[in-house]
């Protein structure tokens, strides 16, 4: 199975992908990020139509800045962020006709398919991420009860977000265990990524129902 990577960064998604049993390319804008599979240096809306179709399934990660907690100060004070992405990622994975993923975080407009959180998979990060799933289905996992204290130095979660905010700790390695990713080695970029415990699950949901199709 071929999964195409839209967004793809430095391929949080990608690893889950593959741990699931996917063949992954990834496509970004930019190329300044630790991809471990192939990857194309690609604006993502100039793509042909055509080339979705080598693909089995498509993932996508647009751009989030404008919807995240962080970023609403600076909305409320008329910041512009760059246009709302997620409409057009939407617009131009349905035209494919191919099963899709699009994730953003909480409070980006996306039907609520599935929501995880790190909670769900053991993992020491929180991230709470909304998924919008068109051609299969995915079960929703229970949201366990955070462990305490989640907001003073010696948490026991990894507050992945600029340099750290408060974390039980700020060691590189700390922070590819909490979120299960070894193949990033920016801080930068493990800010970004996706926990691939999240899309290895989306993943095998996703073989199951087309095992079923074929049955």
């Amino acid at each position: 199975m071929k999964v195409l990577d839209l967004f793809c960064c430095c391929g949080g998604a990608a690893k889950g992908l593959h741990d699931a049993g996917f063949e992954s390319v990834g496509i970004d804008i930019r190329n300044n990020h630790e991809y471990p599979y192939q990857f194309i240096q690609s604006d993502v809306f100039e793509l042909p139509l055509n080339y979705f179709q080598e693909f089995d399934l498509i993932w996508a990660s647009p751009p989030c800045q404008q919807f995240s907690v962080s970023s609403r100060r600076w909305i409320n004070v008329g910041y512009d962020f760059d246009g709302d992405m997620i409409q057009a990622t939407r617009k131009l994975l349905l035209k494919t006709g191919k099963p899709f993923i699009i994730e953003n975080v909480i409070g980006s407009p996306l039907r609520k398919d599935l929501i995880l959180c790190g909670q769900m998979f053991a993992l020491r990060v929180v991230r709470h991420r909304i998924f919008e799933i068109n051609g299969f289905r995915v079960p929703q996992l229970k949201h366990l009860k955070h462990k305490k204290p989640l907001n003073f130095n010696h948490s026991y979660y990894v507050n992945l977000t600029g340099h750290g905010g408060q974390s039980y700790s700020f060691k590189m390695e700390d922070w590819q265990n909490a979120i299960g990713i070894s193949h990033i080695h920016k801080k930068e970029h493990l800010t970004q990524a996706v926990p691939p415990a999240y899309s290895k699950y989306i993943g095998e949901n996703f073989l199951k129902s087309a095992d079923m199709v074929l049955k």
